[in-house]
C-alpha cells in the first residue's frame, strides 16, 4: 500500500509526541499506531513525560503573553496562513486521517476540509469580537462590556475526528488570543504529529514564539494533569459521556471551565408525507458513514406506521449495496472500526438486541478474508426494535441503526426525546405543521435538529454541541467563541461627582 503521503507530512517510523511548536522532545516510553485498513504499523510517538509537561505549561503560559498583545486581526492572519497551508497538504492530510482513523477517504479530505472552512471562519471572526454598550442610570457615566482571552485552552479530542474536533476549538481559541494545548487521542496520535508540525512551519515564518501551539500525547494520565491543573482555565474534551462526566467533575472542583461534546443517540422521525428518496440517503449516511463512529451517527428510525413497511424494504436493499473495505478505495462505501474492542462492542450489541427481543432485518457480522486481515471491519446492520429496549437507549459506536413505529407525531418525538442523550435530530417531512411542531419548544430538546437532512454533517458555521448528556458545550460557529474568552463589564465615570446605583447617598 502506497504511504508516501506519511513522508510528505514530515511523519517518521519514530515521533516525538511532545512539541511546543517551535520544538519537540521525546523522552517518554513508546506507544504504536496501528491501521485498521490492514493492521500494519503505521509508526511511533513518545508519551508525553510529567517533566514535559511541565514545561510545556512554563512556555504556553510565556507565550500567551505576548499573543495576547498582539492585535485580533493580525492573530486572524497567522491562521489564515496555516489554513491556506492545509489547502496544499490537504490531499495527504485526508489520506492519513483515512488511514489511522479508518474513514472513507472522501470523508478524510471532507475532515481537513473542515479544518480550512474554520480558519475561514476565525480570520473573520478576529474582527468581529464584539462587545456590548449600555445606558448607564447615572448621569456623565458610559457602561460597555470587552471579551479578554482565557490563557491557556487545554483540548481533549476523539478518534473519531482526529484534527477537524481540534481545528474547530483551536484556531478559535487563538483569535480569540489564548494559547492551546492538545491531547489529541491514543488511537489516532500521528493525526496530531502531523498538524502540529504544520503549524510549526507557519510560527516559524512569522518568528512566533513558541508555546502558542503545543502538543501532549499519552493515555488518560495526561489528559488528567490537564483536567487537574489550574492552569489551564477551561477544558474543551470530545468524547463518550462517561469520560465527560470525569472531566466536568474534575474540572468543575478546581472552579475551571469545561466545554464538552460527548455521546448521540440520534434519530430521524419519518412522517408519511416525507420523500423517501431523501430519506434514505441521509439515513443510510448517516447511519454507516465513518462506520458508524460519528457522535452525530443516525441510530433510529423513528417510521410511521403507514410508510414503516416500505421504508424497511427500501433500507434493505440499499443496505444490499454498500462497498466494505479499503478505506483508501474512493469507491468504498464503509471503512473498518477503529479496533478490535469496538468490534466486541458491536458484537456485544447485536447479542444484546437478539437477547431483548429485536429482530434483524440486515444481518450483521464481522467480515473475513482478503481484505478484512485486521479484524476490524463489520457488516453494517438494522434491527427492529422497542424504544424502551435497554440497547436503544445505550450509545453503540458501530453502524447499527434501530427500527422503531409510531402512530402519532407526539408519540414520535417522545422517543426522540426519550434517551439521555440529546445531541442531533432530524425530521423527514413535506408537511409545514409538522416540522415546525418539531422545531418548537415542545419539539426536539437536541442541540442540532434539522428539517428534510440528516443527523450528520454539521457545518462550521452554526454552533455545535447538544443537551443532557451530551455535556451542553458549543464548538465551532455562531457565538460559540464566547466560550473562550473573559467577560468583563466597565463602567466610566467623566463627570466631577461620584452617584451611587439605584439612588443611594452616601455623604461624607
Amino acid at each position: 500500500m502506497n504511504t508516501d503521503f506519511l513522508q510528505q507530512l514530515g511523519l517518521a517510523g519514530h515521533n516525538p509526541g511532545t512539541s511546543t511548536g517551535r520544538k519537540s522532545s521525546g523522552v517518554g516510553a513508546a506507544f504504536q499506531s496501528y491501521t485498521p485498513v490492514n493492521g500494519a504499523l503505521i509508526g511511533s510517538v513518545t508519551q508525553t513525560t510529567r517533566e514535559e509537561y511541565e514545561q510545556v505549561i512554563l512556555t504556553a503560559e510565556a507565550a500567551f503573553k505576548v499573543w495576547r498583545e498582539m492585535p485580533a486581526p493580525k492573530r486572524g492572519e497567522i491562521v489564515r496562513q496555516y489554513g491556506d497551508l492545509l489547502r496544499e497538504y490537504k490531499d495527504p492530510l485526508g489520506r492519513l486521517v483515512s488511514y489511522e482513523m479508518g474513514k472513507s477517504l472522501q470523508e478524510g479530505w471532507g475532515e481537513v476540509q473542515e479544518m480550512i472552512d474554520i480558519c475561514d471562519f476565525s480570520v473573520g471572526l478576529s474582527r468581529q469580537l464584539y462587545g456590548l454598550t449600555m445606558h448607564s442610570e447615572r448621569p456623565h457615566h458610559r457602561m460597555y462590556e470587552q471579551w479578554h482571552p482565557l490563557g491557556i485552552v487545554g483540548i481533549i479530542s476523539a478518534f473519531n475526528f482526529p484534527v477537524a474536533v481540534w481545528s474547530w476549538n483551536a484556531m478559535i481559541a487563538l483569535v480569540c488570543g489564548d494559547v492551546c494545548i492538545w491531547k489529541p487521542s491514543e488511537k489516532a496520535p500521528l493525526c496530531g504529529v502531523a498538524c502540529q508540525l504544520l503549524f510549526q512551519r507557519i510560527l516559524e515564518a512569522n518568528d512566533l514564539p513558541e508555546g502558542i501551539i503545543s502538543l501532549v500525547n499519552g493515555d488518560y494520565k495526561v489528559g488528567e494533569w490537564m483536567t487537574q491543573d489550574t492552569r489551564v482555565p477551561l477544558i474543551s474534551a470530545t468524547g463518550s459521556t462517561r469520560m465527560g462526566k470525569i472531566v466536568g467533575q474534575a474540572v468543575a472542583a478546581r472552579l475551571g471551565r469545561s466545554l464538552l461534546e460527548l455521546g448521540g443517540n440520534n434519530a430521524i422521525i419519518i412522517t408519511p408525507s416525507a420523500d423517501l428518496n431523501i430519506v434514505l440517503t441521509g439515513a443510510v449516511f448517516g447511519a454507516v458513514g465513518t462506520a458508524g463512529q460519528r457522535c452525530t451517527s443516525t441510530r433510529r428510525l423513528i417510521i410511521h406506521e403507514s410508510v414503516y413497511e416500505e421504508v424497511k424494504n427500501k433500507l434493505a436493499k440499499a443496505y444490499g449495496q454498500l462497498r466494505i473495505g479499503n478505506p483508501l478505495d474512493e469507491t468504498i462505501h464503509v471503512g473498518p472500526l477503529i479496533d478490535k474492542d469496538a468490534v466486541n462492542n458491536y458484537l456485544h450489541a447485536i447479542a444484546e438486541i437478539k437477547r431483548e427481543g429485536g429482530s434483524m432485518v440486515v444481518e450483521g457480522g464481522v467480515l473475513e478474508g482478503a481484505g478484512y486481515e485486521s479484524g476490524c471491519y463489520v457488516r453494517p446492520c438494522v434491527a427492529e426494535a422497542r424504544p424502551e429496549m435497554a440497547i436503544v437507549q445505550h450509545e453503540t459506536f458501530a453502524p447499527i441503526l434501530y427500527l422503531l413505529k409510531y402512530k402519532e407525531l407526539d408519540e414520535a418525538i417522545a422517543i426522540q426525546n426519550g434517551v439521555p442523550q440529546g445531541l442531533s435530530s432530524a425530521i423527514m417531512t413535506n408537511d409545514l405543521r409538522d416540522a415546525e411542531k418539531f422545531l418548537s419548544t415542545a419539539g426536539s430538546d437536541c442541540g442540532i435538529a434539522n428539517v428534510n437532512i440528516g443527523t450528520s454533517g454539521a457545518e462550521i458555521g452554526g454552533a455545535f454541541g447538544g443537551e443532557k448528556e451530551t455535556g451542553g458545550g458549543r464548538e465551532s460557529g455562531s457565538d460559540s467563541w464566547k466560550a473562550y474568552m473573559r467577560r468583563q463589564t466597565n463602567t466610566i465615570n467623566y463627570s466631577k461627582t461620584l452617584p451611587l446605583a439605584q439612588g443611594i447617598r452616601f455623604d461624607l
